[in-house]
C-alpha cells in the first residue's frame, strides 16, 4: 500500500524513525520489501536522479508497482530523493510519487524558499508531500558533491523561517552527517544539540537525516579482503538513531550501506566461485542479505514491529 510520507510521519513522530532506502534494480527492490515485512516496519522507497537515469524512471515505477502486488501487506511511500526543480515537478506531474524532495540547499535562503514554495504549491494541489533541505551536508553521493569546507550545519532560526515561508512538510537538516562512505574521522558524531534547538522552534515538525549510513567496519573489512580498496571509510553510529528520534528526526536516509552489502556479496561470491557466471547466483544471495540488512536497520530505527500501528492509522 502506497501512502504519503506525511501519513507515516504522523504515526512515527517521537516514537520511531522511518527508514528511507534507495533502490536501483530488482534485487534491491525484492530485498527491501522482504526485509521490511520480516521486521514488520513501514518504509520509504527512495528514487534518486541517478537511479531514474540508470534504470529509467518507467522501469523503476513498474518494479515498485509489481512489488506492491507481490507484497500486499507492505506499507510504504515512494519518494524522489534530492530532486532539482525539473525532476521534482516531473514526479509531481507523474501522479506516481507520494512524496518528493526539492533540494535547493545550495542556494541562498530566500531563493531556496522561493524554489521550494513552487514545488510545494504544485505538489499539495495533488496531495503529495514535500521534503526540503536547509544547511549542506558534505561528501559525495551521485550528483550531490559538497566539499567539507563548504558544508555547514542548519541554523535553527533559519529553519523556523524556512518552514513557515516555504510550506514544506518535512525538512532535511544538516546535523553532522555527510554523503558517501567517508563521513567522519576520529570521534566526530552527530550534533544532536542542533536538532534539539530546531525542535524547540518547530515542535512536532518532522526532521530528516540524510547521509545516515553507518558504514559497518565488518562490511568494509570483508570487501577489502575480497579485493576491495576502501580506506578510512567511517559512518554514523547506529546507536545515535535512538537519541535522534525524540528530537523530531522522523525519517533517516540510508543508501551507502546497501551498496556496501551489494559489493561485499558480489566480491566474495566471484572470489570464491571463479568458475561461475550466472548473475542470478549472487543475486539470490544479495536479496537475502539485503533483507537481513534492512531488518537490522529497522531495529535500530525503532520502526520494527510498528506496521500494524501504521496500518490502523492510515485505514482510519
Amino acid at each position: 500500500m502506497i501512502v504519503t510520507t506525511k501519513q507515516l510521519f504522523e504515526v512515527a513522530y517521537g516514537k520511531f524513525a522511518v527508514g528511507a532506502y534507495n533502490i536501483n534494480n530488482m534485487e534491491q527492490t525484492l530485498g527491501l520489501f522482504r526485509g521490511n515485512l520480516d521486521s514488520q516496519a513501514p518504509f520509504i522507497i527512495q528514487i534518486s536522479k541517478g537511479a531514474r537515469s540508470y534504470a529509467d524512471k518507467r522501469m523503476l515505477e513498474a518494479m515498485i508497482k509489481a512489488a506492491d502486488q507481490i507484497f500486499p501487506e507492505a506499507i510504504f511511500a515512494v519518494h524522489l530523493d534530492h530532486g532539482d526543480l525539473d525532476a521534482a515537478l516531473d514526479c509531481v506531474e507523474s501522479g506516481f510519487y507520494s512524496s518528493v524532495m526539492i533540494d535547493a540547499s545550495h542556494e541562498p535562503l530566500e531563493e531556496n524558499i522561493r524554489i521550494t514554495r513552487q514545488v510545494v504549491e504544485a505538489a499539495h494541489a495533488r496531495g503529495i508531500s514535500v521534503e526540503a533541505e536547509l544547511g549542506q551536508l558534505g561528501g559525495v553521493e551521485e550528483h550531490v558533491q559538497v566539499d567539507e569546507k563548504n558544508a555547514h550545519l542548519t541554523d535553527p532560526a533559519e529553519a523556523e523561517v524556512f518552514v513557515r515561508e516555504s510550506g514544506c512538510d518535512s525538512l532535511a537538516v544538516a546535523i553532522g552527517t555527510s554523503h558517501g562512505a567517508y563521513k567522519f574521522s576520529g570521534h566526530q558524531g552527530l550534533h544532536l544539540d542542533v536538532a534539539a534547538e530546531i525542535q524547540k522552534r518547530l515542535p512536532g515538525f518532522p526532521l530528516v537525516m540524510h547521509g545516515s549510513s553507518s558504514v559497518p567496519q565488518e562490511e568494509v573489512a570483508r570487501i577489502n579482503a575480497a579485493g576491495g580498496g576502501l580506506k578510512g571509510a567511517k559512518g554514523v553510529d547506529e546507536d545515535e538513531f535512538v537519541k535522534a528520534v525524540p528530537l523530531g528526526v522522523t525519517k533517516v536516509n540510508i543508501d551507502t550501506d546497501g551498496r556496501l552489502v551489494w559489493t561485499r556479496v558480489h566480491r566474495e561470491f566471484f572470489r570464491d566461485n571463479p568458475e561461475k557466471f550466472d548473475l542470478r547466483d549472487p543475486g539470490k544471495i544479495f536479496i537475502a542479505e539485503y533483507a537481513k540488512f534492512i531488518a537490522h536497520k529497522n531495529e535500530k530505527l525503532q520502526s520494527a514491529g510498528s506496521l500494524e500501528l501504521v496500518r490502523k492509522a492510515v485505514a482510519g
